[in-house]
């Protein structure tokens, strides 16, 4: 594995089952021949040298050379994600993606690295479609945050935001590592994976 940022664990949220895609869980999917989760771990692992995967389905990521949790909390959301990954993570800094960005490119991961201070709470690209919360850094001081609005049933990424350092990276900066923004392109709904499956092209 990677070991250039030792500083910082990637953590992929990988969660579960789906029901947009008939119970199949989206990692999993192919596109251009390849699972996305395989994709999102090339990356990973020519960055981190720690990678956690998060998933309600621990036994089918064994295959991974990777820390395998669960959420510590059982309400399932993004934010609960995201604290499971800082909660193990044995860095003082997650990168946390989620599980359905096919396309996520090494050189935009390393900008965010880049531009992660030691003060900073979160490290967050923003485009003109807003923050991208799933493809940011989270600082493990953070945690005591997360926890507080996972108790009190606050889920909304922006509040969870409120108390925190938050630095913002700005679309121009952003396309520098990734000109397109590929990165962000995720697969919510099955038009989603058509698009996606016609950009990746055939299988090699």
């Amino acid at each position: 594995m990677g070991s250039s940022n030792p500083a910082c664990s990637g953590v992929i949220l990988a969660g579960g089952q789906n029901q947009r895609f008939q119970g199949e869980n989206k990692s999993f999917l192919r596109i251009g021949g390849r699972r996305i989760i395989d994709r999102i771990y090339e990356v990973f692992a020519a960055v981190f040298a720690e990678i956690i995967i998060v998933t309600n389905d621990p036994e089918a990521y064994l295959e991974f050379d990777a820390t395998i949790v669960s959420d510590v909390f059982s309400t399932r959301s993004s934010l609960t994600g995201i604290h499971s990954g800082l909660f193990y993570a044995a860095n003082p800094f997650i990168f946390a993606a989620a599980c359905d960005i096919p396309f996520l490119q090494e050189p935009l991961v390393r900008l965010i690295l880049e531009r992660t201070e030691a003060n900073a709470g979160v490290v967050i690209p923003e485009t003109e479609v807003g923050l991208e919360p799933l493809c940011a850094v989270y600082a493990k001081s953070c945690l005591p945050v997360a926890e507080r609005c996972i108790r009190e049933n606050v889920f909304k990424i922006r509040h969870f935001f409120k108390p925190l350092r938050v630095v913002r990276i700005p679309e121009d900066v952003l396309r520098r590592a990734d000109p397109d923004l590929d990165s962000f392109c995720n697969i919510n709904t099955p038009e989603d994976l058509e698009r996606a499956r016609s950009l990746a092209g055939p299988a090699p």
